[in-house]
């Protein structure tokens, strides 16, 4: 499996969100310590605000928090949000499958098993999990988040 950067990023601005709680964290912030372009990281922070797992606050002192308590947001869901369908091979989506096998392929029933013990494991993670070495991450993360941005498009 491979995620898109889009996910493995929404993830990424969900812990930033759950290390630095109750205060707003600035999308600038998320851009110098992961180094991506503003547009990017405005686009996931409006995706999870509209899902319900930021509140985002306008303006000049705006930024993002979490909506909901970290332990609550489940790293398997906000992947289907952001991944949509699971589909690793054509057969997996009735509409648009071509192959003749489809019912008796023992490889895409185990493409199949194996999807669902992907997902099975990130449904039992949350943001909290991915947050629960705070020290260490906040003190990987503290020197980026003071340095000048410097964006590669």
């Amino acid at each position: 499996m491979k995620l898109t950067n889009y996910s493995n990023y929404a993830l990424r601005s969900l812990q930033l969100a759950a290390l630095h709680a109750p205060k707003l964290v600035r999308v600038d912030d998320v851009v110098k310590v992961h180094k991506l372009a503003r547009p990017h990281i405005v686009k996931i922070i409006h995706e999870l605000g509209q899902a319900g797992y930021l509140e985002t606050v306008r303006g000049r002192n705006g930024g993002f928090r979490l909506a909901k308590p970290a332990s609550e947001i489940v790293v398997g869901e906000v992947l289907r949000i952001t991944e949509g369908p699971f589909d690793v091979t054509e057969c997996f989506n009735e509409k648009t499958n071509t192959c003749p096998l489809i019912g008796i392929c023992k490889l895409s029933n185990g493409i199949k098993r194996a999807t669902a013990a992907f997902l099975a494991v990130l449904d039992d993670m949350t943001i909290a999990d991915i947050a629960s070495n705070r020290n260490e991450l906040l003190s990987r993360i503290a020197p980026l988040e003071r340095q000048p941005i410097t964006v590669e498009e």
